[in-house]
């Protein structure tokens, strides 16, 4: 017997569900999908078509949101959905909707080879802890969030190594049906995000020094016990880049250039995987691993020497 609800009404008890098995930041970031996306079209619903969410889409993408970000909001639309059909509060009907075919092909933010010499050029030069941490990224390819909540006792100098054991985020968090932020230090979201990175020769005579007279468990990149935040940080960046005269690429883009500048220099995509703490290879290799022309042409022609062998 099918006990109707409302998509509201599921979505609350969905959530309430979800709440004991997630962790706070993904439960955060659930309900700003929820308060803000999937009740304002589907709330007031007691079933979902295929055609309304179809038209969902195509209004999202109108509105300039991109697929990936749609997407995650129908998977917590499916979650929600499947939980009703579970409670038998509805009856889950699977829809399947149509992205328009992305013909322009997504290039990443890397930083030139140029622009990042000049970049570690003047961040050793010109010493702060903040520096230090573009440096760190640069050398390392980790997370916006992740040097914003490295601390000291993360630097491992006798074996070499930065321990990345957490990240730091600002999510929104609803109490009492008031809507606000606050600063979260966890776990990466993933067992695979939490990794040792060896310290390159450079780096290591950096921090060395630092390491002994700094107190282990200040953060990196302020030298006190209160962090800053990935925002902050962020904008701190774009102002360097600036100064620089180098032409705006996210922050992320510090990872991307890590990543391309690894496989530039031939490292194996599987170890590459691992440093940047990608949960599976694919992604890694999706990203990064496109071959050029010339590749192209020696995979071809070693192909029909081998031929010729046989």
């Amino acid at each position: 017997m099918v006990t109707e609800k409302t998509i509201a009404e599921m979505a609350n008890l969905w959530k309430e569900e979800k709440r004991q098995f997630v962790k706070k930041s993904t439960y955060a970031a659930y309900s700003l999908i929820v308060e803000t996306h999937i009740l304002p079209a589907f709330g007031d619903l007691t079933t979902v078509t295929e055609k309304d969410v179809q038209e969902f889409v195509l209004q999202k993408l109108q509105s300039g949101l991109s697929q990936k970000t749609i997407k995650d909001m129908l998977i917590v639309l499916r979650m929600i959905l499947k939980f009703g059909a579970k409670k038998q509060y509805c009856a889950y009907v699977p829809f399947d909707v149509i992205f328009p075919t992305d013909r322009e092909k997504q290039e990443l933010d890397v930083l030139s080879v140029v622009n990042q010499r000049k970049i570690v050029s003047y961040v050793r030069d010109n010493f702060t802890f903040r520096n230090l941490g573009i440096l760190i990224c640069l050398s390392t390819g980790i997370r916006i969030g992740e040097v914003c909540a490295l601390t000291w006792d993360d630097i491992d100098i006798d074996n070499g190594v930065i321990h990345i054991r957490k990240t730091i985020q600002r999510i929104y968090v609803n109490e009492g049906g008031v809507r606000k932020t606050e600063l979260l230090i966890d776990t990466p979201k993933t067992a695979t995000s939490m990794r040792d990175i060896p310290m390159i020769k450079e780096l290591y005579e950096v921090l060395k020094p630092l390491k002994k007279v700094v107190r282990s468990d200040y953060y990196v990149l302020t030298n006190d016990a209160e962090p800053t935040e990935p925002r902050t940080y962020r904008n701190y960046y774009k102002r360097l880049l600036d100064k620089l005269g180098i032409p705006p690429i996210k922050f992320h883009g510090l990872r991307h250039s890590f990543a391309t500048r690894c496989i530039e220099s031939k490292c194996d995509y599987k170890t590459v995987s691992v440093i940047l703490g990608h949960s599976n290879i694919s992604t890694t290799l999706n990203l990064y691993v496109h071959p050029n022309y010339e590749q192209k042409k020696r995979c071809i022609d070693k192909m029909f020497r081998s031929i010729k062998k046989s």
